[in-house]
């Protein structure tokens, strides 16, 4: 039987990864609807190729070159938010949510609400109104799967456990570019040896989000609103080789782990075959090549971003959603060349001390506090420069 899948984000790493294991797999998937911030030339060709019904782009003024490129096709042009939600909630069996950042909140929520089946690659989603969105889907019966490796591998170990009979997540992480490094080299740090991690090919943002441990941070929360776990039962540990990518701690002492190469269609196909398998072209491990596996705690006095993270968590309310938008600016800035790689932690731990914000009861009240965040950090760090 043929799955209909929409795609949120199609012309990003993750929504390219998802065409390139459909495209190899024509009689077993459909698109339905294609989305893209900006790229509207890359979503035209998305759209002829897959056959989208619809195709939307968030940036309202690119609607003419999208149009322009789809004439002919008789797939449907649209822009903007509103539209954004409806090829989100459009009739599909699975939903890709791959939008990066905050503008993939309301359209996740669209199609949460209509009871889909989610595939979360948007970290915003959970990390900053996860309450929100796993009380919707409740409601809904909408399914909430995993894209990240490391949750979907947890999801993966869990499987069809109980989830009494779990003791303790364990997320891995490679350390990033400056695992081993000095204090003092790291605090010298430029963007360019942030953002070159050292087994993973991603975007530039997150490189630096996994040179600071941010990344695991965020991981953390988004793990306390897939798996239903307190932050005491979430743990994080070093894992250089990135050949682990996450474990399961049971009560009866067994522990479970999923492993796999570093190659994003892994994860990606387990959510498009859900719940069966499908074949993917990932490189296979071959263990007695990589011979060792390590394993080693975080440093939280070099690496702070983490214990932020989990603070913001234990903290609740719009904590979560505050750490996130700081973050971005302090990232943001960082590789603007205009802070030292230092200030993102610090700029994080200042902004979530001057936070008072009650937990938010709707999706436009995150977006809200999320704007109220980057707008104080922003000027904060305007009169420092002064």
């Amino acid at each position: 039987m043929t799955k209909t899948i929409s795609i949120l984000g199609a012309t990003g790493s993750v929504g390219r990864s998802t065409l390139d294991l459909v495209e190899r797999n024509p009689d077993r998937f459909e698109i339905v609807a294609v989305t893209a911030a900006t790229n509207a030339d890359a979503l035209a060709k998305i759209a002829r190729r897959t056959g989208a019904k619809l195709a939307v782009i968030a940036d309202e003024t690119r609607l003419a070159e999208l149009q322009a490129g789809l004439a002919g096709s008789g797939c449907r042009a649209a822009a903007g938010e509103e539209a954004l939600s409806e090829a989100a909630a459009a009739d599909a069996d699975l939903v890709i949510a791959a939008i990066v950042g905050c503008a993939g909140l309301t359209p996740v929520m669209a199609a949460i609400e209509k009871g889909r089946i989610v595939a979360l690659a948007n970290k915003e989603a959970l990390v900053t109104a996860g309450a929100l969105m796993t009380q919707a889907a409740a409601r809904s019966g909408a399914v909430l799967l995993p894209v990240d490796s490391e949750h979907n591998a947890i999801f993966q170990c869990i499987a069809s456990a109980r989830r009494e009979d779990v003791s303790k997540i364990i997320l891995t992480a490679s350390g990033g570019p400056f695992r081993t490094s000095p204090a003092e080299a790291i605090a010298a740090a430029t963007p360019a040896q942030a953002v070159a991690h050292p087994n993973w090919s991603m975007g530039a943002k997150i490189s630096v989000d996994c040179a600071t441990l941010m990344n695991k941070g965020l991981e953390l929360i988004e793990a306390h609103y897939l798996f239903g776990l307190g932050a005491n039962r979430i743990d994080v540990v070093i894992h250089p080789q990135s050949v682990v990518h996450s474990l399961v701690e049971f009560v009866d002492g067994s522990v479970l782990a999923q492993l796999g190469s570093p190659d994003m269609r892994i994860p990606i196909a387990y959510t498009l075959a859900w719940p069966e398998r499908m074949a993917t072209p990932a490189q296979r491990l071959d263990l007695p090549s990589i011979a060792r596996l390590d394993f080693e705690q975080p440093d939280l006095k070099r690496f702070p971003a983490l214990r932020l993270a989990r603070e913001a968590l234990e903290a609740g309310g719009a904590a979560p959603i505050v750490l996130n938008a700081a973050n971005e600016v302090a990232v943001a800035s960082f590789l603007a060349g205009e802070i030292a790689f230092p200030e993102i932690a610090a700029i994080v731990e200042r902004a979530l001390s001057a936070s008072d914000h009650a937990a938010p009861g709707t999706i436009a009240e995150v977006l809200e506090i999320d704007r109220l965040t980057r707008e104080r950090v922003q000027t904060a760090k305007q009169m420092a420069c002064q």
